[in-house]
């Protein structure tokens, strides 16, 4: 058996509040990393400047032959650290502030590299951003094989790169090819891989493991070998200038430069610097400054933030689990469903009245299972849990009961009338509806305040976004559970009120609708959707419309009340021409794209013009929507938007960026009053309290944003 000490008990230091740091009879130093009242272990300030303060030790230590070797671990019981602490980023306006708060961690983590004993960090658990910048620094690198071992770099999501030398230091261990892809990506990479590509040097098979393997590296003074050879070759002129614009390429094709300039300004400091492992660091942090303070990483950090915000509508410590979930119908959105939440642990049955049905929706859900799941033996288990159930035996043991059938009132009203005879007590009661009254559909029930609306958005895997929908009798501990319900399967709960297109529909119609009607007026498609493109929107109103189906934006529209503004989509409609799926409507549509005049061109200037206009219905109506009382507050329309619609991440959420402009039209009539008096004053950009996301993401066929949401988490990261 180990203890703590690895080898017996040794020196104890109780000095700080965020670390502790044990000496043991070897002379080993193990630092451990347990942040003081949080969850997981993030680096701000104090854990930093106690970190400097171990190094301190170490080193004096390392003089005097006291200690041999410093190990750096994690006390969390999971992940080992999770990056710098985004909170503390709104602490900086200015440029200097940036690189005068940079400089102190960088020569700590300098004065690891150049320790003279060994420095091995020990990894169990997520490691990204900073916590990989902290442990490149190290002089070996040991991971255990878990697959909750993850390593990487998702500063681009938050609009920024890796500040703490990590650019040089990962380019330096894994080569240009790994290491920028890594950065640029900002993915998670599992620890198998990790060490393929060159980042860790060790794995182990469990966390037990971890602290003997980590005593071992440090007595026999292991050090981790960088890549070289033809890897270290493309990091040199001119294989790097190569490098460079291919990386650029591709990058443009995923997101634009004036939208999200993170990954340009990275790639753009490895062509001219990396060559120099020196160069490359130095002009890293004059890189890095001026993207901190930039609205783009302003309004992602906000993002980020309202993820979190979305995360909190589920309270926390609730006894009630959900593990076991029957579906209803197998159509699409039913079967997916049903997959995604065998996907995410769950036993599911599904029921429908046609068995063949059954067959073909389990069926569709081996893809899923086989990018989720990467051995036959986990894709055999998540097979295993999703079960045919044409009888619904499966009502009474569920502990979640989700109805997506037809749309039709009665035969809704007849199903959960069933039910409620059939389901446990404390069983929810859920139904997936896109256009129905929450409060109507549990009219005939005996309980009308069991009921609720999960409202999916398609496809399912892709959508994060999840409307928990509170119809007017619904108690509060079923909305709890809707919520609670909808973060263990891994999304983004939103608790709307029942009104027709509760969040998502109603604010993305009057968009769309609109952009239909310039058509009808006249004006060119393509410019519509260059525009909407240009404003930030990942895919345009009339391709987007395509997409999901002109039947269905009528179908949506006439729920909305909008009907009368969509004619020319109703010609189309009435003569065969839905979209995307027919193989005309705006557009024709060839091998899955839109056929679009290549002759077309447009000045940017009006096109900006135009993409400001084109969102103001999106805007007016989350802004009713807030005063209507669908959402909680502005804050929850601006996430549910963006993660529902795909609404442009970089510019904070529709009310987020209709107050900014506001402001800024404001301060520079200010400036302009001053100017005029003889007293120009210096205009200061707000700083938001916000954070990035991964990626936006949209609905689909139910909700007219499926292919905004893929397109947007494609530009988001």
């Amino acid at each position: 058996m180990q203890n703590d000490n690895a080898t017996g008990a040794g020196e104890t230091s109780g000095d700080f509040r965020d670390w502790r740091l044990d000496v043991d009879l070897e002379g080993i130093a193990w630092a451990v990393f347990d942040r003081e009242g949080e969850s997981a272990n993030s680096l701000g300030r104090r854990p930093l400047e106690e970190l400097a303060g171990i190094v301190e030790r170490v080193e004096a230590g390392a003089r005097d032959g006291s200690i041999v070797g410093l190990v750096i671990m994690s006390g969390k019981e999971k992940g080992f650290i999770v990056g710098a602490d985004i909170r503390e980023f709104g602490d900086f306006n200015t440029e200097g502030q940036v690189i005068a708060a940079l400089r102190p961690v960088n020569d700590m983590l300098d004065r690891i590299e150049k320790m003279s004993v060994p420095v091995v960090a020990a990894i169990h658990g997520v490691c990204v951003g900073g916590g990989f910048e902290l442990v490149l620094a190290c002089h070996y690198r040991i991971a255990t094989r878990d697959d909750a071992t993850r390593v990487g770099f998702p500063e681009v999501k938050l609009g920024i790169f890796p500040g703490f030398n990590g650019t040089v230091r990962s380019i330096r261990q894994a080569g240009p090819v790994a290491a920028m892809g890594a950065m640029l990506k900002g993915s998670m990479i599992r620890a198998s891989v990790a060490k393929a590509q060159g980042f860790i040097d060790q794995l182990v098979e469990s966390k037990g493991q971890l602290r003997w393997a980590a005593r071992k590296a440090v007595l026999q003074k292991r050090k981790s070998k960088p890549k070289g050879g033809f890897m270290g070759l493309l990091a040199k002129w001119p294989a790097r200038g190569f490098l460079a614009g291919k990386m650029r390429d591709e990058t443009k094709k995923k997101v634009r430069e004036d939208h999200y300039p993170a990954p340009f300004r990275l790639i753009d400091l490895f062509e001219a610097h990396g060559g120099s492992y020196a160069d490359m660091k130095r002009e890293e942090t004059k890189a890095f400054a001026p993207l901190m303070v930039s609205d783009t990483s302003r309004n992602l950090r906000r993002v980020f933030f309202l993820s979190e915000a979305l995360k909190a509508q589920a309270p926390k410590g609730m006894a009630w689990k959900p593990l076991r979930v029957h579906v209803i119908g197998a159509g699409t959105m039913g079967a997916d469903i049903a997959g995604w939440c065998v996907a995410s642990g769950m036993e599911v049955t599904l029921q429908d009245l046609s068995a063949e049905q059954i067959a073909k929706g389990i069926k569709a859900q081996g893809k899923l299972f086989k990018k989720k799941f990467r051995t036959p033996a986990l894709r055999a288990a998540a097979e295993s849990r999703l079960i045919a159930d044409p009888q619904g035996r499966g009502v009474s043991r569920a502990d979640v009961v989700i109805e997506a059938i037809v749309e039709k009132l009665e035969v809704k009203q007849a199903l959960f009338k069933d039910l409620e005879t059939k389901m446990k007590p404390d069983a929810l009661m859920a139904t997936n509806t896109s256009s129905l009254k929450i409060e109507d559909i549990a009219g005939p029930l005996a309980d009308p305040g069991r009921l609720i609306g999960i409202h999916f958005f398609n496809p399912v895997a892709q959508m994060p976004l999840v409307e928990v929908v509170r119809g007017e009798k619904s108690r509060q501990s079923e909305v709890d559970k809707g919520a609670q319900f909808v973060t263990a399967i891994d999304k983004f709960p939103l608790v709307v009120k029942s009104v027709p297109g509760f969040l998502v529909n109603r604010v993305l119609a009057p968009y769309m609708m609109g952009a239909m009607a310039r058509v009808d007026a006249g004006e060119s498609k393509e410019k519509i959707d260059e525009a909407a493109r240009t404003f930030g929107m990942p895919m345009g109103p009339i391709e987007l419309a395509d997409t999901v189906g002109l039947d269905v934006c009528a179908h949506v529209g006439q729920i909305l009340g909008l009907g009368n503004e969509v004619s020319g989509a109703g010609k189309l409609v009435a003569s065969g021409k839905l979209g995307k799926k027919t193989g005309q409507g705006y557009y024709v549509w060839e091998d899955g794209k839109p056929v679009k005049s290549e002759d077309v061109r447009f000045g940017n200037g009006d096109l900006e013009k135009l993409g400001k206009e084109l969102v103001e219905p999106l805007i007016s109506e989350a802004e009713r929507a807030v005063a209507d009382g669908v959402v909680e507050n502005a804050d929850l329309a601006d996430a549910g938007v963006i993660f529902g619609t795909g609404f442009a991440p970089f510019r904070g959420g529709p009310l987020h960026y209709k107050e900014s402009v506001v402001g800024s039209d404001k301060k520079e009539a200010a400036m302009a009053d001053s100017q005029d008096a003889g007293n120009v004053g210096a205009a200061r950009t707000p700083v938001a309290a916000a954070g990035a996301v991964a990626s936006a993401a949209g609905s689909g066929a139910a909700s007219a944003a499926a292919a905004a949401a893929a397109a947007a988490k494609k530009a988001s990261g």
